[in-house]
């Protein structure tokens, strides 16, 4: 405890601002925010009754340090970073996630492209959302593509396409690339589809229902028949969309504390619903329901200067926060807009508040349910190692090989702990300088590269190393970490069995004859989720560079051939193929291409074909 209390308490300010509360060797472990320093320091120490985890935190703070701010909104903004940035103990803690999707209408005329974006709104066009998932964006535009035949291929293919793709023919585009449509009809879809995603439906069945009668009246009777056939879609859709209330723009939050914390943030946009995503917090004990939304809200809008437009008009849940006029102000000045926090809500918004509530203790059940699966089977494969002398298990890295016929080698290493997947240590690694197909030395690359020098250090080093593979990935594996002085870290090599069948694996353990576990074992089941995930994780990254080489021209690699003239050579000859089994004469006929660089061309694809 601190010495001096009582002197200290004497010297601190009645000025707004952040304190923190030191541990041993400096170690932050509170930080809070005060409108009075002072005021609110010295309650820490006053003789009124304190709960559990003031009590659990006064017995370790060593010092207190105070940092004053100009105004009581820059102290909530202040102790949000430092909480994102120190990840006090006894803070309530949030995962950073990715920023939120997009859909993105671009500005590209006369016929615009609607896509999937992520990231800073770099690129000229119309942006809807944010939504709360990937899923959600991707679920969204495929609607619109059936409803409106919206195109998503890339301006950088669009161009060059002169017949329609597959989308065309199964009904989820409209053919603009083959001028399968006119300007005005395409133009008139994507202000529907625009309507649309601003939750403005019935003024497009109004338009869709007056284009089909126009159409009509001017005989254009196939054009009729289309429109009908949109309007049919369109109705299909809002019937499932029965949570719609044309009106409103506003974040949900559930709450749910059954065993594990779960907030559910429900994303109204325009009155329709986007979609939710589900956070589980690290909360320390006893931390009230209200310090927990509190620190949802402040450390999930504030302080991104660059994601400010994520903060809502309204923000609804059902508890009653003490701090709420505080938000509401740091809120309202950090979007530039006025910001309601709303508590008492009725119809529509209250069914949507009732939602977040059923979703949050849905995801915390299932949340839990698998948290307790996963350790049930580390608990499983301790027992199987302790039968080794091998303890202390709570972290596992497995590793992978995925290549086709050798091409684009890459390995993968995921990461479990008593959680379950540790995403954010996940890695992949570009194989290179081998024989192609050679897994082992493969695998002899991945691991010493994933344990040697700085990447080791950044992380912690797991407590057993999965290798998909038998005794010669095994082996090679072993030679690295004793190479790396991590010899005490247990390896266990996975290898298939017969046909691949699951529950045939045979485990691999240096200086122990193969084990064989039962069909039924949790550690075996443990063991087949970890390998089946990193030969997921593998197989990602080998097909985006197998990907990535593929779609790379060969034309690309010569000299003097930039974006235009490589065009202009496959607008003249159709292909790729066609250029490689060109003659000089025929090269030199293509505009811009003179002899000199005619030549060398012909030279570099020849040296290619051989």
């Amino acid at each position: 405890m601190l010495s001096h209390i009582k002197d200290f308490l004497k010297t601190l300010t009645t000025q707004p601002g952040i304190y923190q509360m030191l541990g041993e060797n400096g170690k932050i472990l509170y930080i809070g925010k005060a409108r009075n320093i002072k005021k609110r320091v010295t309650s820490y120490f006053s003789a009124a009754m304190k709960d559990i985890k003031t009590l659990a935190l006064l017995k370790h703070v060593q010092d207190i340090h105070i940092i004053i701010t100009h105004t009581e909104n820059e102290a909530l903004l202040l102790e949000c970073n430092l909480i994102k940035k120190y990840k006090p103990h006894y803070n309530v803690l949030f995962r950073d996630d990715k920023s939120f999707p997009y859909i993105l209408i671009t500005h590209e005329k006369p016929y615009p492209s609607i896509d999937f974006y992520r990231g800073n709104k770099k690129t000229n066009g119309y942006y809807f959302g944010p939504y709360p998932s990937s899923l959600a964006v991707r679920e969204t535009i495929h609607l619109i593509q059936k409803i409106f035949g919206l195109r998503i291929s890339s301006d950088k293919y669009y161009p060059k396409r002169s017949r329609p793709c597959l989308k065309y023919q199964i009904g989820l585009c409209s053919g603009a690339c083959a001028g399968l449509i006119s300007e005005k009809d395409y133009q008139e879809s994507v202000q529907h589809a625009i309507l649309f995603l601003q939750g403005k439906n019935q003024l497009v069945v109004k338009q869709l229902k007056q284009q089909m009668d126009d159409a009509s009246r001017a005989l254009q009777y196939e054009k009729a028949a289309k429109i009908r056939d949109q309007l049919a879609k369109f109705h299909e859709l809002q019937e499932h969309q029965c949570v719609s209330a044309e009106q409103g723009d506003a974040d949900v939050i559930g709450f749910s504390a059954q065993g594990i914390v779960c907030i559910q943030l429900l994303m109204v946009r325009g009155g329709r619903i986007l979609g939710s995503h589900s956070y589980y917090p690290t909360v320390p004990l006893n931390a009230t329901r209200e310090e927990i939304l509190t620190s949802f809200i402040t450390q999930h809008y504030l302080n991104q200067q660059e994601e400010v437009h994520l903060i809502p008009k309204e923000i609804i849940l059902d508890s009653h926060l003490p701090e709420r006029n505080w938000l509401i102000n740091a809120l309202s000045e950090q979007a530039k807009h006025k910001v309601h926090i709303s508590g008492n809500v009725r119809g529509e918004r209250k069914k949507w508040l009732e939602m977040a509530n059923a979703s949050a203790e849905q995801s915390a059940a299932s949340r839990l349910r698998h948290h307790m699966n996963t350790q049930e089977r580390f608990i499983a494969l301790q027992t199987l190692l302790d039968k080794e002398k091998i303890q202390n298990l709570a972290r596992i890295e497995c590793f992978d090989i995925s290549h086709t016929m050798g091409e684009a080698t890459v390995a993968s290493c995921v990461v479990f702990d008593e959680n379950g997947a540790v995403k954010k240590d996940y890695r992949h690694f570009n194989i290179k300088d081998i024989t192609p197909g050679d897994d082992v030395a493969a695998m002899r690359q991945a691991v010493f590269r994933r344990y040697q020098g700085s990447l080791s250090k950044s992380m912690s080093l797991p407590d057993v190393i999965l290798i998909d593979g038998g005794p010669a990935q095994l082996a090679v594996a072993r030679h690295i970490l004793l190479e790396l002085h991590l010899d005490q870290i247990t390896l266990i090599g996975v290898a298939k069995g017969a046909g691949r069948k699951p529950g045939l694996e045979t485990l691999h353990i240096a200086e122990h004859p193969p084990i064989h576990l039962s069909t039924d074992s949790p550690a075996l089941h443990l063991i087949q989720q970890i390998r089946d995930e990193a030969h997921r994780f593998a197989i990602t990254g080998h097909r985006n560079q197998r990907d990535k080489k593929r779609l790379t021209s060969s034309l690309e690699t010569i000299p003097g051939i930039g974006v235009n003239r490589r065009c202009e050579l496959l607008r003249h000859f159709s292909g790729i193929q066609a250029i490689k089994h060109a003659n000089l004469d025929e090269l030199k006929k293509v505009p811009g291409i003179s002899h000199a660089l005619a030549k060398r061309i012909y030279e570099a694809l020849r040296l290619m074909k051989e």
